[in-house]
């Protein structure tokens, strides 16, 4: 049955406002492994959405760290990371043996030298965007314009922010990450992370010791004391706090 015009006005309508509103193509939550950090993401990561990951003190931890990240969301589709020349001089090269070590696939990568708009390609799973500093390009506008993106595609968008402040942004999350030590410092094992969700839209924030398994590409709990699951309420109109704030642990 054919519809008639006010009906066909209102269904443009709809899917015109349906990002605007919050509605997208996110679907189920996929669970990072980490128990604590499931429970206060009520399920796992949000997938076709904006995630940002701040650099606490190593550039390598951040990357590895959204490295591990777009690969649990990717699922079976590419992932797709965006980063200018320069950024190598500043932050280190990407080496196909460390994501190799991490469990990613380097061939399953896509790796671009210039900006480009690819979230509006649903053949990917994640795209990577790593930006150095604050540059004033990436406002609070150009950051909704992203997360419209990936509401609209169900493609994942992970802002790898090396040596930059935090400012406002769209990001459904904020993680800060910084190195943690080995279990073992004459056997390395699997990488750890010193993780601190900062901003959470829809729930709490907390700070846990996370390890990733490159066994079977999911984070689990590193059995360390700074993992004791407390969080502290973070209200989405709440502004999220300077990355150079001191920590604190809530209870």
């Amino acid at each position: 049955m054919a519809m008639d015009p006010l009906h066909q006005r209102l269904e443009g309508a709809k899917a015109l406002l349906t990002p605007l509103l919050g509605e997208s193509r996110m679907g189920v939550p996929v669970p990072l492994g980490h128990g604590p950090v499931d429970a206060v993401l009520r399920g796992g990561i949000a997938r076709g959405t904006l995630h940002e990951v701040f650099a606490g003190d190593t550039s390598a931890a951040a990357s590895g760290f959204g490295a591990c990240l777009a690969q649990r969301v990717r699922g079976s589709r590419r992932l797709f990371w965006i980063r200018q020349d320069y950024a190598a001089l500043e932050h280190g090269e990407l080496c196909p043996l460390g994501l190799a070590e991490l469990g990613i696939d380097p061939a399953a990568m896509l790796l671009l030298r210039a900006a480009a708009d690819a979230l509006s390609c649903t053949a990917l799973g994640a795209v990577v965007v790593e930006i150095p500093g604050n540059p004033k390009v990436l406002d609070l506008v150009a950051s909704r314009r992203l997360l419209l993106a990936a509401q609209a595609s169900g493609v994942t968008a992970v802002l790898l922010r090396l040596g930059a402040q935090a400012e406002p942004s769209a990001a459904e999350t904020r993680w800060q990450i910084r190195a943690a030590p080995s279990a073992d410092h004459d056997d390395w094992g699997c990488p750890r992370f010193d993780v601190g969700l900062v901003r959470n839209r829809h729930g709490e924030t907390g700070r846990w010791a996370m390890e990733w398994s490159c066994d079977d590409g999911a984070f689990r709990s590193a059995h360390d004391k700074a993992d004791t699951g407390a969080v502290a309420a973070a209200p989405s109109h709440r502004p999220p706090a300077p990355q150079d704030r001191a920590w604190r642990r809530a209870g």
